[in-house]
């Protein structure tokens, strides 16, 4: 749908659109659109789609609780965490758009196996957010990031085509399960965030939430402070004075979900700033570059906000990696540039 030399023209949401009809829309804006990326999205729908149906019932379904293995991460991987991983490959892999994918459940690179053709795309996902909350029945996530190939076309994609930057994502989002279920995505800041909610009537994405903007400053500030005792004293300095009146500025109110795309959700819909700092325990941060950080800085950064690793933005940092892990500051631009300064002293 997309290529290097011409961006996406933004062009007016319309209320009401399905995602399908919102992405064709856009599609015919682009002279040499093929519209393998309309075609990927809406196989990562259709996955969306799937897992929502499963989230609800989960508990009536048997996949609630651990399968009793351990993921590469070194977490034990709950049954709704390997079904949605399941489902993401099963609905991609048949489908001619990607050359390879990457996921927070898989130590390797997963192949598109023979007989299916690999496309110009990548497909990278943590498929299940937030899988701590799936048994006490609170808001959890899928998250996701397109990049081009890098490796020759007409090959099978290889570790090349997955360590690549956030700027070079193509197109990133997210689906949060919840109370309602949205699907929200960007192809950058020239075309917008797009927020679409689910349907389970007819069994469609709409268009709720056109051009998402998330405000320079928010209110509000995420982080388990059950970490405190672990945190650099710089990361405490902020959190004291976050949670203090300074001039005009009112002490933030904490709030936190404990999934990081609910928590980041929230923040982009409100403002307000995220943060997963490093600690004792994980000295370069705990959360995933590829499956967690870059795309939802991707997303953040096209809605008007900021995402910082405390030391650099994060869609700069180049994964060494596929299961590299970094700090995290994202939100509102202003929220997080106090909060960088700060930290830093």
């Amino acid at each position: 749908m997309a290529n290097r030399s011409a961006a996406p023209v933004a062009l007016p949401a319309i209320p009401g659109q399905t995602l399908e009809q919102h992405l064709i829309h856009r599609q015919r804006t682009l002279d040499q659109a093929s519209g393998e990326l309309t075609s990927l999205f809406s196989q990562i729908s259709l996955a969306a789609k799937i897992i929502a149906s499963q989230v609800s019932k989960a508990g009536l379904a048997g996949i609630l609780g651990l399968t009793g293995e351990v993921n590469v991460q070194g977490e034990e991987v709950k049954k709704l965490d390997l079904f949605a991983n399941t489902t993401l490959i099963r609905c991609v892999q048949q489908g001619g758009c990607v050359a390879v994918m990457g996921s927070e459940e898989v130590e390797e690179p997963i192949a598109i196996p023979e007989p299916y053709p690999c496309g110009k795309y990548v497909l990278q996902f943590d498929p299940l957010d937030g899988s701590g909350n799936i048994d006490i029945n609170a808001s959890i996530g899928t998250i996701f990031s397109i990049h081009r190939r890098v490796t020759p076309s007409g090959t099978r994609g290889t570790l090349e085509d997955l360590l690549q930057p956030g700027r070079d994502i193509v197109a990133a989002g997210y689906v949060i399960y919840g109370s309602s279920n949205m699907f929200v995505y960007s192809m950058g800041p020239a075309d917008g965030v797009h927020g679409f909610t689910y349907d389970p009537s007819i069994g469609e994405f709409f268009l709720s939430h056109p051009n998402i903007e998330i405000p320079s400053r928010g209110d509000t500030y995420s982080i388990n402070e059950g970490n405190t005792h672990k945190w650099e004293p710089g990361v405490r300095r902020w959190v004291d004075w976050v949670k203090q009146d300074d001039g005009d500025r009112k002490a933030y109110r904490l709030r936190y979900i404990g999934a990081m795309v609910a928590d980041v959700h929230r923040t982009l819909l409100n403002g307000g700033i995220f943060v997963y700092p490093p600690d004792r325990k994980n000295p370069r941060g705990k959360l995933r570059l590829l499956y967690e950080a870059s795309p939802l800085a991707f997303v953040t950064e096209a809605a008007g906000g900021a995402a910082s690793t405390g030391s650099e933005r994060v869609l700069d940092v180049v994964p060494g990696a596929l299961h590299e892990r970094t700090s995290l500051y994202i939100g509102s631009k202003d929220d997080v540039a106090d909060a960088v300064r700060i930290v830093a002293g």
